[in-house]
């Protein structure tokens, strides 16, 4: 459930705020900083503090677990997306949204250098560091070396000389002698303290599949031993890392100026506000608590609501269908015959609709999983099988091993519920479906300068006021996103 804003008092008057802070990172994906990062928030939350989590990049699944845990709610940062005022607003305002934050965790992306383009930091956690004037705490996957570690951690502290290494987090340690020679030749060698060590062991791990993690909200009704596990994982964190001296390091952090003006803000809007219908369940679970708060505060109240287990659509006067699973899901979605036939007649009737790569997917006329290909990229168990979807726009969604990672760069040709024509914005895409067996008649509003999309460089298929789109717009990126849905849903 996402909650108004409570504003906080005094903003206006003060110009910095202090946020004791730190940023997990390491070498590479798969090194342990999502696992460390929640053994660290349910630490430090068990331990009486107020934690804001945050994620850089466009992660859905992993936020999830940070919501979670902590109670707050998690925001993403983006350096390529967002200017640099733009993240000290998401940041500053996540920290004071949901009560004020003692503390802020923030977890990178992929390996700290890694970003948008080879010669620049723009996009990679390194750039966010240095916006947020943040220590970074690099977890080393020391699996195999010892001394070789100092090598490892010399590169990525002299690899650029503003971003400020305060401390390492080995994983993956076999057992003393190997903690102690890594240890020795990293303190050594670096002058970088070691304040964790962290022992390898496979109940650490949380379940994968081929978009991340599985997510929250889904784990948590299919995992019995969903609290156990992050138990296990925080109760090894405590044993393993010197909580007490990440907090001094988090604390070291010095005040960050606030941006001029704030996106989060409340519009006053003429007349009764609209009710936007956000379907959130096992199928529907990715969306931004940014897209949902701006939709707020540009004068929406939110429903939610469950393609799966509700049998007919709530009495809004727009939907918005996310990103997720539906895949996994295509049995229980087609067999709720008087879900589907409540979106497809308010789509006939023009009801806004507005749906999200798995939103997308749903509103095709039938979705086929088990598509043979090349690749594996962590793909879950699906059955070859075809389902009927909704049917409001039209094609055939193949879930299969194709696979499109991609920020994306597009402009709308026509007005929609998203924006105006001429409204451009970047974004980004993250798929293994495709939209197969669209008539030649079909109408895209989206044109990519860069992405994939549906077909040929064209994103958002629509009609009557119906749009569908492999996009994953960010409200505090494209900033005409919560204002123009709520315009268009008033005016229709």
């Amino acid at each position: 459930m996402v909650l108004m804003p409570e504003s906080p008092s005094n903003t206006d008057q003060v110009k910095s705020k202090e946020i004791p802070r730190i940023l997990l990172s390491a070498g590479s994906s798969s090194s342990g900083k999502t696992t460390i990062t929640i053994g660290l928030l349910a630490a430090l939350t068990e331990a009486g503090y107020n934690v804001q989590p945050y994620k850089v990049g466009l992660d859905y699944i992993d936020p999830s677990y940070y919501s979670e845990i902590t109670g707050r709610r998690a925001r993403n940062i983006d350096g390529f997306l967002m200017d640099e005022e733009a993240v000290r607003d998401v940041f500053i305002h996540g920290a004071e949204v949901d009560g004020e934050a003692d503390i802020a965790i923030i977890e990178g992306v992929r390996g700290l250098y890694e970003g948008f383009d080879s010669f620049t930091d723009t996009g990679s956690t390194a750039q966010i560091a240095k916006i947020l004037k943040c220590s970074v705490i690099l977890i080393v996957n020391a699996r195999s070396i010892t001394r070789s570690a100092a090598a490892l951690v010399n590169g990525y502290k002299d690899f650029d000389k503003d971003v400020h290494i305060a401390g390492v987090i080995l994983n993956n340690i076999g057992g003393p002698r190997h903690a102690k020679k890594a240890t020795e030749a990293i303190e050594h060698y670096t002058g970088i303290p070691v304040i964790g060590v962290i022992r390898r062991n496979s109940s650490m791990s949380i379940s994968m599949r081929h978009l991340g993690l599985v997510p929250a909200i889904e784990e948590r009704r299919r995992a019995d031993n969903f609290d156990e596990r992050i138990d296990f994982i925080k109760d090894t964190i405590k044993k393993g890392v010197d909580i007490d001296r990440m907090l001094d390091i988090a604390r070291s952090a010095p005040k960050l100026e606030r941006p001029s003006t704030t996106m989060f803000s409340e519009r006053n809007i003429e007349g009764k506000r609209p009710v936007i219908g956000v379907a959130l369940d096992e199928a529907f679970n990715f969306y931004y608590h940014d897209n949902l708060e701006l939709l707020q505060l540009a004068g929406a109240d939110l429903e939610y609501f469950s393609p799966i287990h509700d049998s007919k659509l709530p009495d809004v006067d727009a939907l918005y269908l996310g990103g997720g699973y539906p895949e996994l899901y295509a049995a229980e979605l087609e067999a709720n015959v008087s879900m589907r036939g409540d979106i497809k007649k308010a789509s006939e009737a023009g009801l806004p609709i507005y749906g999200e790569c798995g939103g997308l997917m749903y509103l095709t006329e039938r979705l086929t999983t088990g598509v043979q290909g090349e690749g594996a990229h962590h793909m879950a168990d699906m059955p070859e099988s075809t389902h009927e979807m909704v049917g409001a726009l039209p094609g055939h969604s193949l879930m299969g091993h194709k696979r499109v990672v991609s920020y994306n760069i597009g402009s709308l040709s026509m007005d929609t519920v998203i924006g105006k024509t001429g409204d451009s914005f970047k974004a980004h895409e993250f798929h293994h479906s495709e939209v197969t067996e669209l008539p030649e008649d079909a109408k895209f509003v989206i044109k990519l300068s860069r992405g994939t999309g549906i077909i040929d460089g064209w994103d958002g298929l629509t009609v009557n006021n119906t749009l569908g789109c492999y996009a994953h717009l960010v409200a505090s990126s494209y900033r005409e996103f919560a204002p123009s849905f709520v315009d268009f849903v008033m005016n229709v």
